[in-house]
Parts: C-alpha cells; structure tokens; sequence
C-alpha cells in the first residue's frame, strides 16, 4: 500500500478523501466518481475515506451512523466499483478484523493513538495502518506508536498530523512536526480539515475554519507533507457530521490543481 501512496511514477502527493460519515450508498459513490476523476486527470494517488460509525462524539443526540455492517458494504461497494483503495476509523480492537474485510487502511483516531490493544489489533490483520497524531501528544511521541505496530510484524504504516489543543477551543499545525515524524521512515498526512475544527463548543457541536482549508493544505505540501487527508461533501450545510470544517465537493479540483504545481515546485527546489 505505500509503494501505491508514494508512487515514484508521478511523485506527487497522495489523498485520502471523502465524507466524514458514511450517509448512504448514492453520496458515497457520488463522491468517489467525482474524486477519482478529479485525482486521476492530475496523477494523484486517491484514497476514498468514509467513516461507518462516528463514536467521538460531543453529544449522545449526535449522528453516529447508518449501522456498522451497511456502511461497511459501502465501503466495499466503493472499492469494487472504482478500484480505489479505501480506509476507514476502528475505535476497538474487536472492530480490526470485521473493517479490516472491506478497507484496505485501518485508521486509528487521534484520541486512541496510545491505545495499544487497539494498535496491535489493527497491525494484526497485515493491513496498513494509519495512525493520527494525538491532539495532547508532540510530534516525537508518536514514535512510539508506530513501533507497536513495527513490533507486530506490520511495516505498513503511516502517521497523520491533526493539529494540537490551543487553549479550549482551537487546534494549531506546528508543521515542524512533519519532518520529524517523516524521520520515523513513515509516510506522513496532513488531516487539512480536521486541523481546522473548532472542538468544545459550548453548544456541543464542533466548528471549523473551513475557509483557511486551502492556506493549511499548501502549507503542508510547501513543509513537505507526503499526503493530505480532506472531507469533502456535495453540501456540507447539510452534513450529519462535521460540516463546519469539510470542504465543499466543487472547490476540490481547482484545490488540488494548485496543490500540484506547488508539490511540482518542492519537488524541483529540493533535488
């Protein structure tokens, strides 16, 4: 899986994209067409991203899912349909073998990178593992993640920064941390949207930046990002989750057009 992401053939950055949550059949492979079109025109390495349940979640009134075993169907159905690999969040270690049936990318959510029963389930199943930095943890810890699942055996494994905790209610991208967890031998992913949230809401649902999503996806290929990790949605508005901070559908190409050619440039400034 990562000689896919880091395909020396198009040297580009890699993306991993889709809807925070999988809603139904029709949008998750409205999504993906589109996405795939989008990547495959510009050499872009695609991965479709789709949570099939949400179990952060501010309030118990919250949406958490369509059901674990129909979102997980649709996962597979994207990947069948389109070729494109597919990752998806497990939150405990009984979860790592049922996804591991349908995605290709087991992710480990930011709150439960030290959760170590759940690191060694998912590097267990033999698929890659995808682990975001703890919003609480430097940049130089995640080390330790990433050898549990070295430990098991599994080399297959990434590291996705996601901002850190700034006060109550802001996250920050201190995008020293990329080179040095780069450092680990790893691929390593900027979480652009999630970067931008907004947690803690008094309201109890989380906001976003979602119009400096572009001005953090730059920063992070300019610092030398191996991939970017962006929700998208046809109308976040109407999102049943996390639609203060993903990326409108339409607004991706141009996004990733630019993205390009400053990842061509990095490229050239770096030989």
């Amino acid at each position: 899986m990562i000689d896919y992401l880091k395909s020396s053939a198009t040297n580009n950055f890699f993306l991993l994209a889709g809807p925070c949550v999988i809603e139904g059949e029709e949008m998750a492979l409205d999504i993906a067409e589109k996405v795939v079109k989008i990547t495959s025109a510009l050499n872009i390495p695609y991965v479709f991203k789709g949570s099939y349940r949400k179990a952060n979640r501010s309030r118990i009134d919250s949406f958490t899912g369509i059901g674990d075993e129909k979102a997980l169907k649709i996962l597979g159905k994207v990947r069948e349909t389109f070729g494109i690999p597919v990752v998806t969040d497990i939150h405990n270690p009984e979860e790592a073998a049922i996804a591991a049936q349908y995605v290709d990318i087991l992710q480990i959510p930011a709150f439960l990178c030290r959760q170590t029963d759940l690191l060694v389930a998912a590097a267990k199943t033999g698929k890659m593992v995808n682990i975001k930095k703890g919003q609480f943890l430097s940049p130089a810890a995640m080390r330790f993640a990433v050898e549990k699942v070295r430990d098991c055996g599994n080399n297959q494994v990434a590291i996705t920064e996601r901002g850190t905790t700034f006060g109550y209610q802001d996250l920050i991208v201190d995008y020293r941390g990329i080179p040095v967890m780069r450092d680990f031998g790893c691929p390593v992913i900027l979480d652009v949207t999630h970067s931008l949230q907004q947690p803690n809401q008094d309201k109890g649902v989380t906001g976003g930046l979602p119009h400096l999503i572009e001005t953090v996806a730059r920063a992070g290929i300019a610092s030398g990002a191996d991939g970017i990790f962006i929700e998208t949605h046809q109308n976040p508005a109407v999102a049943k989750s996390d639609g203060a901070n993903m990326l409108r559908l339409d607004l991706l190409e141009g996004m990733l057009q630019r993205l390009t050619v400053l990842r061509a440039a990095v490229n050239e400034i770096s030989k």
